[in-house]
């Protein structure tokens, strides 16, 4: 069995989206006498993270609304690494997928360790696109499933199939396949995302 951690480390000076300061974790360390406790400042959508609905959907449901159920299981990595720019309808169609499938976007990002204002998206096609088919689950390796679409339709249309998406994902070493995914967010409640170890393992047969 072969297993790929594909969750962003988080430290203090790590890749945030578009480089804002403001979106930077803080970690302080308290020292009494031997005893360290840390204390973290941390934006929800920081580093390998989950998104619930009300992050682009106005009175959307909140994070506990995803069930940990949905984010364990089978899933696949798909090579987008020819893709410019965006991935559409096109760029899907060829991989026949299947109503249930939880799909990994390995794309050109997944070169970079800074942040690409350029970065390749999901658009708006491709979204609605995998929301009537069904799928269970979207995984990009940029840190937003869009960039530069007025109104955000890419997350909307997803969120509106029912359909889980996470970002950050680190995709760099993992060949395109079939794997066993463990997807574990902290168990935040009310909030609109919330960071994950993302896990994937190669070899794992489920009965």
């Amino acid at each position: 069995m072969i297993m790929y951690d594909v969750t962003g480390a988080i430290f203090e000076g790590m890749t945030v989206y578009k480089n804002k300061p403001e979106k930077q974790p803080r970690i302080k360390p308290v020292t009494n006498g031997y005893v360290t406790e840390s204390r973290i400042e941390l934006d929800v959508h920081t580093g390998t993270h989950v998104d619930a609905p009300l992050h682009m959907v106005t009175d959307g449901e909140t994070f506990e609304s995803i069930a940990l159920e949905k984010l364990v299981g089978s899933c696949r990595v798909l090579d987008l690494t020819h893709v410019e720019d965006r991935i559409c309808r096109a760029d899907l169609e060829p991989f026949d997928i299947q109503p249930g499938e939880f799909l990994l976007f390995k794309t050109k990002n997944s070169q970079d360790e800074a942040f690409s204002f350029d970065f390749v998206f999901l658009a708006k096609d491709g979204a609605e696109y995998l929301a009537d088919l069904g799928v269970r689950g979207v995984g990009t390796d940029a840190l937003g499933i869009e960039r530069s679409q007025e109104g955000h339709p890419t997350h909307k249309a997803l969120f509106a199939g029912g359909v889980i998406i996470i970002e950050g994902l680190r995709l760099r070493e993992v060949p395109d396949g079939a794997y066993f995914m463990v997807a574990a967010p902290l168990k935040l409640v009310g909030t609109d995302a919330a960071p994950a170890r993302v896990l994937l393992f190669d070899g794992v047969t489920v009965s």
